[in-house]
């Protein structure tokens, strides 16, 4: 793919400020250590850090989770405390009470503030107590929110395994588990199982998803004769799927450029340029151009899509017409803003704290093709926006909805301005065809709770609120 076409012409881009204003991404701890159940996440940092880890997942507190805090001392920064030594002194601990596969050191701003060599360490220490030790840099001064599960995918990317040989004993190992797993099956069942499949060079996906999610878009590809080699993250370290040169990559989420950037580069795979699996159309062209990658005709991605579609229409009456305004927060904001307009809302602006315009090429030439066919103006792309610049347009422009970090949903709530929070669509299932409903439910919940508000009356209490 190269630039030129990775940029569509009638898309507007800005860049503000330069400073990301959204979550810190050492919060990607609360989705990975559930996703990697033989992990453990090590954060290194301040005290501020602790706090934000346990105010950001307090809820989870009595789940025992797999992750700590290594707190940086005044005594550390001034360098009066041995680095090695005290992280030995933890990571012996955690394999003493946990025993995980792998380990993962979660860099901080004060890891980096004060230099820390954390990647020099860690070899040494993996070698000493025996356990892989991943170190990955989520701090919030070079990365926004999700982008702390890139730098830890980009991480393991480096871990994947490449094919061993296979020996003979190894090969009549196999022949006896495959001959027990058909054991009972006729012959013809046991041809047709492996006929579901076509040929074509191994594809793994890339991106944290819930196991329904995964189960989800592997099912919607097999449907096309397309076999998933593998997912980054496994469930287990110890899983992380087979990469070799030459093998096809394809991402799930936006926000993942790095990790793309590593496998093409360190691994020799080739990223397959695709729209994400959000929403019926995100998903469909998703599948699609893996399948014109891998040189298989698509089968009845029209009527799924159609179907989805004439399934949520209770939905899309609530929000054909209306505007919406992203502030940004998550990176997922082309996408959702793609989907939007295709359920026939006017995106008035899309505010994102990253933009990578190669990895997200060929969802931005989406957007485009989408705006045309639907009538609605192209919207413009605000990359590291200016929240108080962004509160002034959005006073002028009064959006029916703004979808926005948590820090502004309650001061624009008390000017008027329905919001909802960019966060919940981190943590929801949104991708693939099945979740399409849940993304609606999300958008328009914060519409139809006005709705019940004027039927019950309380329309001109709200509006004097509003006004004081």
């Amino acid at each position: 793919m190269t630039l030129a076409e990775a940029q569509p012409q009638g898309l507007q881009f800005e860049c503000e400020t330069g400073n990301y204003h959204t979550f810190c991404p050492i919060s990607c701890v609360a989705w990975l250590y559930q996703k990697i159940e033989d992990s453990f996440f090590l954060v290194i940092g301040t005290k501020t850090c602790g706090y934000f880890l346990q105010n950001a997942m307090g809820v989870m507190i009595f789940a025992e989770p797999r992750y700590a805090m290594a707190e940086l001392e005044e005594g550390d920064i001034s360098a009066k405390l041995n680095d090695y030594e005290e992280l030995k002194r933890l990571c012996l601990q955690i394999k003493k009470d946990r025993n995980p596969s792998v380990i993962v050191w979660i860099g901080t701003c004060t890891t980096e503030i004060i230099k820390t060599d954390l990647e020099g360490l860690a070899p040494r220490l993996e070698a000493e107590i025996g356990i892989p030790i991943v170190v990955a840099r989520a701090n919030g001064l070079d990365y926004a929110f999700t982008q702390g599960e890139d730098t830890v995918l980009a991480a393991m990317a480096h871990r994947c395994p490449e094919k061993p040989p296979v020996l003979e004993a190894e090969k009549k190992e196999r022949n006896a588990i495959a001959s027990l797993m058909n054991f009972g099956k006729k012959k013809e069942d046991v041809a047709a199982d492996e006929s579901e499949y076509r040929k074509h060079t191994p594809l793994v996906l890339f991106g944290s998803l819930p196991d329904p999610v995964v189960t989800q878009l592997t099912l919607e590809l097999k449907k096309q004769g397309i076999k998933v080699s593998g997912w980054l993250p496994s469930k287990r370290f110890t899983e992380l799927p087979v990469v070799e040169e030459g093998y096809y990559v394809s991402g799930v989420n936006p926000f993942l450029s790095r990790t793309a950037t590593t496998l093409m580069r360190r691994r020799k795979c080739k990223l397959i340029g695709s729209p994400f699996p959000i929403g019926p159309d995100g998903t469909r062209a998703w599948i699609e151009k893996i399948c014109a990658v891998l040189e298989i005709e698509p089968q009845g991605l029209a009527e799924r899509e159609a179907q989805i579609w004439e399934s949520v229409e209770d939905y899309l009456k609530l929000i054909r017409g209306k505007s919406v305004f992203f502030m940004g927060d998550n990176l997922l904001e082309v996408s959702m803003a793609r989907f939007l307009v295709r359920c026939g809302m006017t995106v008035q602006e899309i505010g994102i704290p990253y933009m990578d315009k190669r990895y997200q090429g060929a969802e931005l030439a989406l957007l485009e093709k989408t705006c045309a066919e639907m009538g609605v103006p192209l919207p413009t792309i605000v990359e590291k926006p200016d929240n108080y610049n962004q509160l002034q347009r959005i006073g002028e422009l009064r959006p029916d909805l703004v979808i926005t970090g948590m820090a502004h949903a309650n001061p624009l709530e008390a000017r008027g301005i329905t919001t909802k929070w960019s966060v919940e669509f981190t943590f929801a299932q949104i991708h693939g065809f099945t979740n399409t409903r849940d993304i609606l439910e999300l958008v328009t919940r914060p519409l139809r709770r006005n709705n019940n508000l004027k039927d019950l009356g309380w329309e001109k209490l709200v509006k004097e609120a509003a006004s004081v």
